[in-house]
C-alpha cells in the first residue's frame, strides 16, 4: 500500500480509503468485519464513515459495526477513523430544532454520540457533511476548538463544500486562532463527473486541504456496466442508470469500455487509478460489499497508467479545465 500526507497535515493515510457505507444496508456485520481485517492487512488505514450510515431507522447502525470491529481488540490504533456530522439522526421526515447541521449544540451531541457508537475515545477526521447555512463558522470553530481541547476530535474535513465556502472556513478560523481549519475535502469527483476540477479542487489545494473523491465509479458507471448489461449481469441503477438513459453519455460510456478492452484492463480499476494520478487527490473512497470488491479496488493502486492511455481518456471524458477560463476569458 501507498502512503500519503493528508493535505497540509503530518498525518499519513493510505492512497485508498475505505469507505463504509454498505455496511449495515447491503452488507451484514461479519462480512463488513472481514472486509475491513482483508483492508487492514493489505494496509489500507483511512475508514471512512458517518453518523447517518446505517439510513432509516438504522442511522448510526454503521458506527456501531465499525465500533464492534475496534472491540475485538488490536486494531484502532492503527486506524485513521474519519466520521461525518450534519444529518438528522432522529426518525424520517423533519429534525427536532437542533438535531442536525451545525449548530455547536448538534456538533457537542453527534460527537459524543457517535463514540459511543464506534467504541472509541477520539475521532481522527471529524467532517462536516455539507454546508449548513444558517450557522456562522465562528460558532462551529468555537465548538470544534472545545472538542480539539477535549481530545475527542484531532482533525476537522468538510465534505459536499464548493470552493468558497472552502475559503470562507479556513480564513474565519485563520482570524480566530485555534484550530488549524479544514485539513481535507470528500466531493464528489470521477473521470465522468470532473466539476470539482473547476473551483473544489483549486481551492483545496490553495488551502492545503487533502482531496478524498466519493463516488469515484460513479454509481457504477464507470465499472463495466454496459458489458454487464450485456452478459446478462447487474443492470446500472440509480445514477448510472439515469446517465445510460441519454444516448450520447451512453455512447462515452462505450468507447470507454472498448477503449480498456484494448487494453486489457478493467474499467473499475482504471476509475480509480485515473484518480490516483489527478493533483491533489489523497485517496479515492472504496465502498466494497464482498471481499472480491476490495480485492479489485487494491490492484488499482499497482496500475501505472500510461499517457497515451491518460490522454485518450481525455478525449472522452474532457474536464471542465480551469476556472475563470472555463467559463469567461
Amino acid at each position: 500500500m501507498e502512503y500519503t500526507q493528508l493535505g497540509r497535515t503530518g498525518l499519513k493515510v493510505s492512497r485508498l480509503v475505505l469507505g463504509t457505507m454498505n455496511f449495515g444496508p447491503q452488507t451484514d456485520e461479519a462480512t463488513s468485519h472481514a472486509i475491513m481485517d482483508a483492508a487492514l492487512d493489505a494496509g489500507l488505514n483511512f475508514v471512512d464513515t458517518a453518523n447517518v450510515y446505517g439510513w432509516g431507522e438504522n442511522k448510526g447502525r454503521t458506527e456501531s459495526i465499525i465500533g464492534n470491529w475496534f472491540a475485538q481488540g488490536e486494531r484502532r490504533d492503527k486506524v485513521v477513523l474519519a466520521t461525518k456530522v450534519y444529518g438528522n439522526m432522529g426518525a424520517d421526515g423533519a429534525a427536532w430544532p437542533n438535531h442536525d447541521k451545525l449548530s455547536a449544540v448538534n456538533i457537542r451531541r453527534a460527537v459524543d454520540a457517535s463514540l459511543k457508537r464506534l467504541r472509541t475515545d477520539y475521532i481522527d477526521v471529524y467532517q462536516f457533511h455539507h454546508i449548513d447555512r444558517n450557522t456562522p463558522f465562528e460558532e462551529i470553530w468555537q465548538a470544534i476548538d472545545v472538542l480539539v481541547q477535549q481530545g475527542k476530535i484531532l482533525y476537522v474535513g468538510s465534505s459536499n463544500f464548493p470552493g468558497y465556502k472552502i475559503a470562507q472556513a479556513n480564513e474565519t478560523a485563520a482570524r480566530r486562532g485555534g484550530t488549524i481549519g479544514l485539513v481535507s475535502e470528500q466531493c464528489l469527483y470521477n473521470l465522468f463527473e470532473r466539476r470539482a476540477e473547476m473551483e473544489v479542487i483549486p481551492a483545496a489545494q490553495d488551502y492545503g486541504l487533502g482531496v478524498i473523491p466519493w463516488s469515484p465509479l460513479h454509481g457504477g458507471l464507470l465499472g463495466g456496466v454496459i458489458k454487464k448489461e450485456a452478459e446478462g449481469g447487474r443492470r446500472g441503477s440509480g445514477r448510472a442508470a439515469d446517465v445510460l438513459a441519454d444516448p450520447a453519455a451512453r455512447a462515452r460510456i462505450q468507447a470507454y469500455e472498448e477503449l480498456l478492452d484494448k487494453h486489457g484492463l478493467e474499467p473499475g480499476e482504471v476509475a480509480l487509478a485515473w484518480l490516483l494520478t489527478r493533483p491533489g487527490v489523497t485517496g479515492p473512497i472504496v465502498g466494497p460489499r464482498t471481499a472480491e470488491q476490495l480485492d479489485s479496488a487494491l490492484r488499482a493502486v499497482e496500475l501505472e497508467l500510461p499517457e497515451e492511455l491518460l490522454t485518450a481518456l481525455d478525449e472522452i471524458f474532457p474536464g471542465p479545465g480551469p476556472s475563470p477560463e472555463a467559463f469567461a476569458w
